[in-house]
């Protein structure tokens, strides 16, 4: 054991912190292996044990206090781009064939047929009148 470097033991350690990493999918672990693989350098370049031991802690605590509320704060984003069901939210349409709330009617919406039913449960609508559409339930178009 004594006749291993030290710059393999981080770097032994570095590559047993990415094994969590891919497994848990947990961003510290990866900062971990960075901050491991920074020790393994210093050990490499001849620093002593506390040097390497402050270098990992130093270059892991910067990345998580950088790195964590930056990844947090993209992952609390909206996309921007609207897709599927989404996109459809707020267009509009044409009737098809009469549309109420017991959801019998027919809708053309993007270019396709969808069967649609009326948000309010007093309101009809008839053929080639237009109508928007606020939500997706199911394959049925909820329109108003």
């Amino acid at each position: 054991m004594n006749d291993i470097n030290a710059w393999v033991w981080w770097l032994i350690g570095a590559a047993a912190l990415g094994i969590p990493l891919v497994v848990t999918a947990m961003p510290e672990f990866g900062m971990l292996a960075v901050g491991a693989g920074a020790a393994a350098i210093a050990a490499g370049l001849g620093g002593g044990v506390v040097l390497q031991v402050l270098v990992f802690a130093a270059v892991s605590v910067a990345l998580i206090a950088v790195v964590r509320p930056v990844a947090a704060r993209h992952r609390a984003q909206q996309p921007q781009l609207a897709t599927g069901v989404e996109a459809l939210k707020g267009k509009q349409a044409v009737v098809l064939e009469r549309v109420d709330s017991s959801g019998g009617g027919r809708i053309k919406l993007g270019g396709e047929i969808w069967s649609a039913r009326a948000l309010d449960s007093g309101q009809a609508y008839e053929v080639g009148q237009e109508v928007d559409v606020v939500d997706i339930d199911g394959a049925t178009a909820i329109v108003m």
